[in-house]
């Protein structure tokens, strides 16, 4: 099957009537062209453009050549670490600290918290100064107002390439998690902690209005962002064509796709990719898919945010991996 074959065979007619309209991740918007399409799973909206008719669960439509990718150098920013393990994360990964911001209490005979007396114990054996302050000061620093008793100052976050991405992926079966403009950190660093944990090779983002590994993406993601490449990239669908280009098939996560999530290939070389809260998948990133997959759903109340609809399906694709399926294209 050709890709013109696949675009003509993902009309809306044969979604089921649960899915059409419905709301939240997938918000109806007007899909003309020009507007951006998708939801937090990132919605179609571009006539069928990168989705496949009816087929095989398995098979994936033939692609024409890539284009060449021009990355520049990935930005670096000044990011604050909070919470226990966050930081515990970061002295085991030798992230370089600056500075630990420690709850009064803290670090000394008299500490009544033995967990966090410990930890400042070790920040002192690496080097890293120790500097007690109330915890109003501690409340005024944090992002989530969940700090634990202790914030630490990093250096700026070294961002990987795309490069890098694909080194880490190997040869084999790999997923690379794509996200279109996810703006809230909560929600990066929970996405950040469902990749590391089924296995990814790396997250790919915008280097600009996208959220960083700043200290709400350190704190959801558990100490994932220290574990796994995340790559700032300029121009994502130039970075989806890059892994396209090393073999990986490009999977967006759209309501309209016709084939719901356990029967599309999800499996293999994949790059997953989501869109933002808001707005979805952009129209530009959705003409570099290859194809669509959606969640199926069954209930009256708006479908799943960008994070939780990631984790099903990484979790879908590493257990298609697990059980071996391959690509046949």
């Amino acid at each position: 099957m050709t890709r013109g074959d696949a675009r003509r065979g993902s009309s809306r007619k044969g979604q089921g009537p649960s899915q059409a309209g419905r709301g939240g991740q997938y918000r109806g918007r007007d899909q003309r062209a020009g507007s951006r399409a998708g939801g937090n799973t990132g919605r179609q909206g571009q006539g069928g453009r990168g989705q496949r008719g009816p087929q095989r669960s398995g098979s994936r439509p033939q692609r024409a050549g890539n284009r060449q990718d021009q990355q520049r150098p990935a930005t670096l920013g000044s990011d604050l670490i909070e919470g226990r393990r966050a930081v515990a994360e970061a002295l085991d990964a030798g992230i370089p600290i600056r500075t630990a911001y420690v709850q009064d209490g803290a670090g000394s005979p008299e500490g009544t918290d033995k967990t966090l007396d410990m930890l400042v114990r070790r920040l002192a054996d690496a080097g890293v100064e120790c500097e007690t302050v109330p915890r109003s000061r501690l409340d005024c620093l944090s992002s989530h107002g969940a700090h634990q008793g202790i914030v630490a100052r990093t250096k700026p976050f070294s961002y990987a390439t795309i490069e890098d991405v694909i080194s880490a992926a190997g040869e084999g079966d790999a997923l690379v998690v794509v996200l279109d403009h996810v703006t809230d950190e909560g929600n990066f660093g929970a996405i950040v902690r469902s990749a590391e944990v089924v296995g990814a090779a790396g997250v790919v983002v915008a280097n600009a209005r996208a959220a960083t590994v700043g200290p709400g993406a350190y704190k959801t993601s558990a100490g994932a962002v220290l574990h796994l490449p995340i790559a700032q990239v300029p121009n994502l669908a130039r970075a989806i064509d890059k892994l396209k280009e090393a073999g990986f098939w490009a999977c967006a996560a759209t309501e309209h796709a016709e084939q719901d999530v356990w029967h599309a290939p999800v499996y293999g070389r994949l790059a997953l990719v989501m869109g933002s809260e808001g707005e979805g998948i952009s129209r530009l990133v959705l003409d570099h898919c290859d194809f669509g997959a959606r969640l199926p759903q069954r209930g009256r109340v708006e479908s799943l945010n960008v994070a939780q609809a990631t984790t099903v399906m990484c979790y879908e694709w590493l257990r298609r991996v697990s059980e071996g399926a391959r690509s046949d294209a």
